[in-house]
């Protein structure tokens, strides 16, 4: 057995136990039961960024928080992330503006933040440092973050994940009639609604990777809800940003999978049992986009391949189960294979996903899942209630006499 075969088969059982809800739940009381032995409180670390405006908005639910659980709060104020985790530095300091603002718009939050609590006492070197050493301990690398007995929530966007681990343990000091009424759903918005009188010709923008485990639990809701509303999807793929040479730390790689797992479980999305398709295998899938497309399949082509690699551990570098991946979505694999063959489709397909990549990067964008409907562009899967807003008011502004 091949080393390649070797890891295509030992990956799928490892990623499903490592990445599932058992396991989560196991370490959750694991946790508990070593923080009862020490005798330690319930104490919630907060890594602030000052000039972070995700830290600046997560700050303001830290009194609510507090508020309705037996916590404590402690706060650590560190320095920006390393290069490496953040390679896109000057596009993530603009992006973080626009999407604060709207993040605040949205739930009544207040952007930008006062000037006079921008002037803050700042900490020592030395105790930026010893934050920065904690966090890494701990095994992360960003800032808006926090640390609760062995997990990570980043954010306002993960409070519903700790909110339901507290209240699990029992720290809600809300009435019990009064204790489903928690932080987080004021941070949370339905995505994926009913639209009403979608104008034809409707379309949006979906910039994705078939490495992304995040385009991988948005892009069959994605598609559904496009079906649904008569609205058209145009795919923008792109290379995954490893292979292009951009770098992805350890301590990033391990949080997404923890975090995509979380969010596809309460999403109800089927994720876990994963067969990581770098390389070859996403360099196989993307070589069949254009072909599924000549045969109006690639919707369901995508969502096959995302279905198999991320929930089902298929190998998208071996023949037989890219198969698999292609007839699913009724796609001819004599066809399919001839295609992959073709020097003249390894041209088009990279040349097509070095456009989309420019595209995206002209928006001020660079990570996926991205959307754009017209003037409106949004990157991540838990922000497409951005575009939902977006196509709303424009279309009230059409309905408008």
């Amino acid at each position: 057995m091949s080393f390649r075969s070797l890891k295509s088969w030992l990956m799928p059982v490892i990623s499903q136990r490592f990445l599932s809800r058992e396991r989560l739940t196991a370490l959750r009381l694991k946790a508990e039961q070593k923080r009862q032995a020490q005798s330690r409180p319930h104490v919630l670390h907060f890594f602030h960024q000052t000039d972070d405006p995700y830290s600046q908005l997560l700050a303001q639910a830290i009194p609510q928080l507090q508020a309705r659980y037996s916590v404590s709060v402690l706060q650590h104020v560190v320095s920006a992330p390393d290069d490496s985790a953040v390679p896109e530095r000057e596009k993530l300091k603009a992006y973080s503006q626009i999407d604060a603002q709207r993040l605040a718009e949205q739930y009544a939050l207040r952007w930008p933040i006062a000037p006079e609590a921008a002037h803050a006492p700042k900490p020592s070197q030395e105790s930026l440092l010893a934050s920065h050493r904690l966090r890494k301990k701990w095994g992360h690398y960003l800032s808006g973050m926090i640390y609760y007995e062995g997990e990570w929530y980043w954010g306002i966007d993960r409070l519903h994940h700790l909110e339901s681990r507290l209240t699990d343990l029992g720290l809600c000091t809300l009435k019990q009639n009064h204790r489903q009424q928690r932080i987080a759903p004021l941070f949370e918005t339905p995505q994926y609604q009913t639209l009403n009188h979608v104008p034809e010709g409707t379309s949006i923008d979906f910039y994705f990777s078939l490495r992304s485990p995040y385009s991988a639990i948005c892009a069959a809701k994605v598609f559904k809800w496009a079906q649904q509303n008569g609205v058209q999807v145009n795919l923008k793929y792109v290379l995954p940003m490893v292979m292009r040479g951009l770098p992805v730390p350890v301590e990033k790689r391990k949080y997404i999978s923890l975090d995509a797992a979380r969010e596809a479980h309460v999403q109800k999305v089927a994720f876990g049992r994963l067969n990581d398709p770098v390389g070859k295998p996403t360099e196989r899938g993307l070589a069949l986009i254009p072909f599924a497309q000549m045969n109006q399949l690639a919707e369901a082509y995508i969502q096959s391949f995302m279905q198999g690699v991320w929930s089902e551990g298929l190998d998208a570098g071996t023949d037989a189960h890219l198969k698999i991946i292609v007839e699913r979505a009724g796609l001819n694999w004599a066809a399919a294979k001839d295609i992959l063959q073709s020097k003249a489709n390894d041209t088009l397909w990279r040349s097509v996903a070095e456009q989309n990549r420019q595209a995206l990067s002209a928006l001020g964008l660079w990570g996926v899942p991205s959307f754009r409907y017209e003037e409106t562009a949004v990157w991540g899967q838990d922000r497409f209630w951005v575009i939902e807003k977006a196509m709303r008011a424009q279309f009230e502004s059409l309905s408008t006499p």
